[in-house]
């Protein structure tokens, strides 16, 4: 499916075949990178845009010709593939656990309103336009038009923890005119239509309009509760799907799954060319000092030293001697370039390290001092 393509949704509740037709997304979710057979070619392509990585396997293509290579291409591959495996090893762990995650996540059961009863479905299998049922403290499976609830006034309560670090309550009402479609029979004959904005990852703004009974009646985020909120203090709701996989809001802003690339290895990347171009430069000198060595006076010990047969002048010689030394000056660029650097930063925002479990310690007002904590 293409977003670019959808100016505006069209959903009609209790009506997968109206809403197939426009193909949106189902409620599956993907945040791996990659399976069994996108593994290799897609982790060996990440870890060769390292420039030091595509640089030792440049050298061992180059040890392994024998008329240029004087040190044996062991001291190369091993080390080269060693780093590579490790990565590939600690790449494949951290995706299989993506996996995991998403299979969990994936298999829920939430309760889905189908011909005239309520049946657990998986959240993948929950589909735009179905009319689902959440009770208290439950996850919100897809982006939903809140309909009617437990409480009055079709009022509910919800957590967004997941989505905004914020742990305090939020209300959403749903219309006055579907807030008494408690009844199952009467969510079954409920054929309204909402006309909406396309899918963005805009958590506070939602608009669209639904028509129903030959009226039409404003939507606006406050009649919207978000995949990955908690239903809270409220026994029970009723939703109609707006928003589903993917095209969530909460999906929407998590993006793909990117291959990371920090400063530092940017900075690591264009200092490896800088020395590549004076390992080359380095090269070049030697090389055509060989040549001149070798126009000038080698000559003259052609009797006890003479060339190989497939040395046919001082300039080949000289050419050959070039890739020779870029082999033996190798350890330029270590092949330890990469170890030891910091990956990751964790960062305490909104109680990820706190538990959001504060305790009052000490604190001064007008030169006072309260608490016995130390500052």
């Amino acid at each position: 499916f293409s977003l670019c393509a959808e100016k505006e949704r069209h959903v009609k509740a209790n009506a997968r075949d109206y809403n197939d037709k426009f193909s949106y997304a189902d409620n599956r979710i993907k945040t791996s990178k990659y399976n069994i057979f996108t593994f290799l070619p897609i982790n060996l392509f990440e870890q060769f845009q390292r420039v030091a990585n595509a640089y030792f396997s440049v050298l061992f293509i180059l040890q392994v010709i024998p008329e240029i290579s004087s040190l044996s291409w062991f001291t190369t591959i091993v080390p080269l593939v060693l780093v590579l495996a490790i990565t590939a090893i600690k790449d494949a762990t951290d995706d299989y656990f993506r996996h995991k995650s998403d299979q969990q996540v994936n298999n829920r059961q939430s309760q889905v309103l189908i011909r005239g009863s309520l049946q657990n479905e998986k959240w993948m299998n929950v589909r735009v336009g179905d009319i689902i049922k959440l009770e208290n403290n439950q996850f919100v499976a897809a982006d939903i038009l809140l309909l009617c609830s437990s409480e009055p006034y079709g009022l509910c309560y919800i957590e967004t923890a997941e989505l905004d670090g914020e742990t305090n309550l939020k209300v959403r009402q749903a219309l006055s005119v579907t807030s008494d479609l408690g009844d199952i029979s009467k969510l079954m004959d409920f054929d309204g239509e909402v006309i909406c904005e396309p899918p963005n990852n805009k958590l506070d703004k939602f608009t669209g309009t639904l028509y129903w009974r030959d009226n039409k009646y404003p939507l606006d985020n406050e009649k919207m509760l978000l995949r990955g909120c908690v239903l809270r203090n409220t026994e029970w709701c009723f939703g109609m799907v707006i928003f589903a996989g993917l095209q969530t809001k909460l999906m929407q802003n998590c993006g793909r799954t990117k291959f990371k690339r920090t400063s530092i290895d940017k900075l690591m990347n264009t200092l490896v060319l800088w020395i590549f171009a004076l390992l080359i430069c380095m090269g070049v000198i030697l090389a055509i000092g060989n040549t001149i060595w070798e126009s000038r006076v080698g000559r003259n010990f052609q009797v006890f030293l003479p060339w190989s047969e497939y040395q046919t002048s001082a300039v080949f010689s000289g050419f050959l001697t070039f890739w020779s030394y870029i082999i033996i000056l190798n350890t330029v660029v270590p092949i330890s370039l990469y170890l030891g650097q910091v990956e990751f930063i964790f960062s305490d925002k909104t109680g990820t390290l706190t538990q959001n479990i504060m305790v009052f310690s000490k604190c001064s007002i007008n030169g006072q001092t309260y608490g016995n904590g130390v500052f």
